[in-house]
């Protein structure tokens, strides 16, 4: 398969390194487009107000693999790969494996997920990586799997315009406890901003954060689908379905799908006749 592979912690992290190499080693045509530094939590931005400079780097990634860094952020290298360095669009686009989970509401500020919704955007299939914990250095299972869900779709592939956002439990592989589809769940933190004093005595603020481990998981609220096929049933056992934040403290790989269309159906009912 031909593959586009980005990220958020930029073009010499490990796990970039370990996807791609895993991937390209097992037959897959690999372009890697990352940040040249760090650009986590970036979210879905945008470079708009300043070039974008790419430079084709060598000697970090096995032989074969074309790789760039760019100055810009995560979303911003998949668009520039598919509108400038790639000479034909790519089967899938893959963003990781990224150092840190992306659980839950995570997903709004990720930038590892959002170079892969770039993609979907685009209207192109795609996969989100991520390990989930900052600590844990072992990236092979993640790749791993990676290469055996590629496997998968080569044979049946996914539908243009499906993110699916994979997180692996950092165990190592005999102790992973299976696969589980999941939804979105929610992550809160208590958000803490530590004043600080420049050496210029100009005061800054310096965000750290706790995850709060027990937030209850909310109820799904149903998107409607363009031919209205969800029924009752379907409803009953989608709502049933673990969350991915639940999942993944039991050691499961959690494969989520995502679509970039926000829209609350909640919404749209308790506003219908609103006159203003």
């Amino acid at each position: 398969m031909k593959l586009l592979i980005s990220n958020d912690d930029g073009i010499f992290s490990l796990g970039v390194r370990t996807l791609a190499n895993t991937l390209a080693a097992a037959g897959h045509d690999i372009t890697v487009v990352c940040p040249d530094r760090e650009r986590s939590a970036t979210g879905h931005g945008l470079t708009l107000h300043k070039p974008i400079r790419a430079e084709q780097i060598e000697g970090v990634f096995h032989t074969g693999i074309t790789a760039w860094a760019c100055s810009g952020t995560p979303s911003d290298c998949v668009k520039l790969a598919l509108g400038a360095l790639l000479d034909a669009p790519p089967d899938l686009v893959l963003s990781g494996i990224n150092h840190g989970s992306n659980l839950g509401t995570d997903v709004l500020y990720s930038g590892t997920v959002s170079a892969a919704m770039e993609g979907v955007i685009e209207g192109l299939a795609g996969i989100a990586f991520s390990l989930a914990s900052f600590s844990w250095q072992d990236f092979q299972p993640a790749a791993n799997f990676a290469q055996t869900l590629l496997t998968r779709f080569e044979h049946s592939p996914l539908p243009k315009e499906t993110l699916l956002n994979v997180n692996i439990p950092p165990v190592p592989q005999e102790n992973i406890a299976g696969v589980k589809v999941t939804r979105q769940g929610l992550r809160r933190y208590i958000d803490m901003f530590e004043k600080r004093i420049d050496p210029r005595g100009k005061t800054y603020y310096w965000l750290a954060g706790e995850i709060l481990e027990d937030t209850p998981q909310p109820p799904l609220e149903f998107v409607a689908t363009p031919d209205g096929s969800l029924v009752g049933m379907d409803l009953e056992w989608m709502q049933s379905v673990e969350t991915d934040v639940h999942a993944i403290r039991q050691s499961y790989i959690t494969i989520t799908p995502l679509q970039y269309n926000l829209t609350s159906v909640h919404g749209l009912a308790a506003l219908q006749g609103l006159q203003i």
